[in-house]
């Protein structure tokens, strides 16, 4: 006999269910479109389960999105006429940190729970229960207040409701975080849940002014009595917290087109060297403007790479001779793109150290921009004085860098 007890006892413990984190993936996706440039959101990439997945329509009118768990509340006792069956989800905005992979850079998300659904099922058919003529009626008499399409307040009505002879599935929204009561019309032997949907809403950071690349990081919730959803004393659920894994994908665009032949930059008074020489005057400036068209959306900045480098910037020289003059280079980047404080770029000043990160407004598709070679009065009339009809020539790199 004890031996008998001992094996009982080690069989009732290895049936008992573990309460463990239930885990779930969100993820979300910002790509810069073109033909919404002022449309700067992420996109859900979860695939839907549960109501949404069998309801799409309902939820694409509000804009929600939902997931189905295999987590089952089931009742510790029978529910007797006149007790309640409370059902309170976590509605309020609650907050999370995201956090870059690489570059550890951190964004906030918030996150509601906008609706809870799922099949319950009874012990005994719905008409059986109530002594109803057919489910329908049963299910309906079943409850005090109208039966389970018809949400509790201040839950509300979802549109959708199926039932068979002892199940029922439901889905209601919840505007806010507070119980919604059913109240028992008759007794209930046992009830169960068998799986738990709930709706969510995210917002999200503006990816405009996010680096490119993985974000992530979790919230948790708890389930069961007095927990984040909770279904009352009287339901208890098979695990006991939810854990939501974020993942916000930015793949962002930066995209330079120079016009063929646009690499090579000659430098030239204002009209041309003829209009000058016929005139028999020095020109005061020597310049070029070189258009580029541009495609950001994220963070950039700009710097300059010297092949012949006179400390303060950038230059031409004469290879013959090693003399040379320096060229100062600026930049004027189109609408939608502005400067730290938010100023438009008009002929920003470039070196060999990085400027301050750009920031675009909206996404900017191919728009024009332009760079700005020029020498001035002192350095034009040297190089004149001094040039010997040889060639001034020197590479200046203009770097466009996401990585700030």
């Amino acid at each position: 006999m004890k031996k008998s007890k001992g094996w009982l006892g080690l069989l009732v413990a290895l049936s008992m269910p573990s309460a463990e984190a239930v885990n779930r993936e969100i993820r979300a996706l910002f790509q810069p479109d073109p033909s919404q440039p002022n449309r700067n959101v992420f996109l859900n990439k979860t695939p839907n389960s549960g109501y949404c997945a069998n309801f799409p329509g309902q939820c694409t009118e509000n804009n929600i999105f939902s997931i189905e768990l295999p987590v089952r509340f089931s009742s510790s006792r029978a529910i007797v006429p006149g007790e309640g069956i409370p059902l309170k989800v976590p509605a309020n905005w609650r907050q999370l940190t995201v956090t870059n992979r690489e570059t550890q850079e951190t964004e906030t998300v918030d996150v509601r729970i906008t609706g809870i659904g799922s099949n319950f099922v009874l012990s005994d058919s719905a008409a059986n229960l109530t002594g109803a003529p057919n489910a329908r009626e049963g299910h309906d008499k079943l409850w005090t207040n109208n039966g389970w399409v018809y949400a509790a307040e201040p839950c509300r009505y979802s549109g959708v409701g199926a039932y068979g002879t002892h199940s029922y599935r439901f889905f209601w929204k919840s505007p806010v975080e507070a119980p919604c009561v059913k109240v028992a019309a008759f007794r209930i032997p046992s009830i169960s849940f068998e799986t738990l949907d709930f709706a969510y809403e995210l917002r999200t950071p503006n990816p405009l002014g996010m680096s490119s690349g993985l974000y992530t990081g979790a919230i948790s919730y708890t389930m069961g009595p007095g927990a984040d959803f909770d279904l009352g004393p009287l339901l208890h659920p098979d695990d006991s917290s939810l854990v939501l894994d974020f993942v916000l994908d930015v793949q962002h665009t930066l995209k330079v087109e120079i016009p063929p032949g646009g690499n090579k930059v000659l430098l030239e008074p204002q009209g041309g060297w003829q209009r000058w020489l016929e005139q028999g005057r020095k020109p005061v400036r020597l310049h070029r403007d070189q258009l580029f068209n541009i495609s950001a959306s994220s963070r950039f900045a700009m710097k300059l790479d010297c092949e012949v480098d006179l400390e303060t910037g950038c230059g031409i020289r004469d290879r013959e001779s090693d003399y040379g003059g320096m060229v100062n280079v600026s930049v004027s980047l189109p609408h939608g793109l502005t400067d730290r404080s938010g100023q438009p770029v008009r002929r920003m000043p470039l070196s060999r150290s990085v400027t301050p990160a750009f920031q675009p407004g909206i996404y900017v598709d191919r728009k024009p921009g332009t760079l700005h070679f020029e020498m001035g009065e002192r350095e034009t009339s040297w190089l004149i004085n001094n040039t010997q009809n040889r060639p001034y020539e020197g590479n200046i790199t203009v770097i466009w860098d996401s990585q700030v």
